[in-house]
């Protein structure tokens, strides 16, 4: 061999081990809302919350996270010590009031549990379609599962855990129930994105409540038989309904909320918590 095609040789070589090992581009997880945030469609589908007028019951509290920056959440508590909580998990708009108002209603509505409404995004609320897909997509799990975690070790290992959220906060709200595990008490899930993977679910031990959208064009029919194929197949309680309805149909400030299916899916969420809380 020339010296020409040795280092022609080399080189080619040192290329493909460069190549074999950098990180391929990484997909965006099935499991992911942030998949949505370029798609016209879905953001259409999100219309601008009304501005409400809102004096909550509760106040804005800070807690401790392992990566040493406070988590944040708009909480109301029936007593200091109760051993029942409730995280709620915000849509892709963030911590806004029409959240706290839903924590209002759930707390009104739930005896002798604590309610915490949690913020993902520390701090920021969109009021454009564009500004929540931009802080949707540029959330990192990371930090999200620091704050779960640090809001989980603020209300105590003891405390029984139920979860819900709507939208990017119903996935948030099933991966919050995978991270509470024993604690895990219950979680409902309104139309976000599931947790697909058998192997990603297996730590949950709460039951799982799914209210979902049979024209949903995003979290669509055969994503929710994927999900409960992939909760059966480990043995985990799953239970869904499917409404005759569109995405975010359970949003008042929506025009396709759809007040039959809201009152139903509302029911039925409110008898699953009471049940486990």
């Amino acid at each position: 061999m020339t010296i020409r095609n040795t280092s022609l040789f080399l080189l080619f070589f040192c290329l493909f081990i460069f190549a074999c090992g950098s990180e391929a581009p990484t997909e965006k997880k099935a499991d992911d809302m942030a998949q949505f945030t370029k798609d016209e469609k879905f953001k259409d589908a999100h219309e601008t919350p009304e501005k409400i007028d809102f004096e909550g019951k509760g106040q804005m509290i800070a807690f401790k996270t392992a990566d040493g920056k406070p988590g944040n959440a708009y909480a109301i508590k029936s007593s200091p010590d109760a051993k029942k909580a409730l995280f709620v998990i915000h849509e892709w708009w963030g911590l806004n009031d029409h959240i706290k108002e839903e924590a209002d209603r759930l707390f009104g509505e739930l005896e002798g549990v604590n309610v915490y409404a949690l913020d993902l995004y520390d701090g920021n609320v969109a009021t454009t379609r564009d500004d929540a897909g931009k802080m949707m997509g540029a959330v990192k799990e990371e930090r999200l599962n620091s704050i779960i975690n640090g809001a989980l070790a603020h209300v105590g290992k003891d405390a029984k855990v139920g979860t819900i959220g709507w939208c990017f906060g119903g996935g948030w709200s099933l991966k919050s129930s995978i991270l509470a595990g024993d604690q895990g008490a219950g979680c409902v899930i309104y139309y976000g994105m599931p947790v697909l993977e058998p192997a990603k679910l297996a730590p949950i031990k709460s039951d799982v409540l799914g209210l979902f959208a049979e024209k949903d064009g995003w979290i669509t029919p055969e994503v929710v038989t994927k999900f409960e194929t992939a909760m059966k197949a480990i043995g985990k309680n799953v239970k869904t309904k499917q409404f005759d309805a569109e995405h975010a149909f359970a949003n008042p400030s929506s025009p396709r909320y759809h007040e039959a299916a809201a009152q139903e899916a509302n029911a039925m969420a409110l008898v699953f918590l009471k049940e486990r809380l």
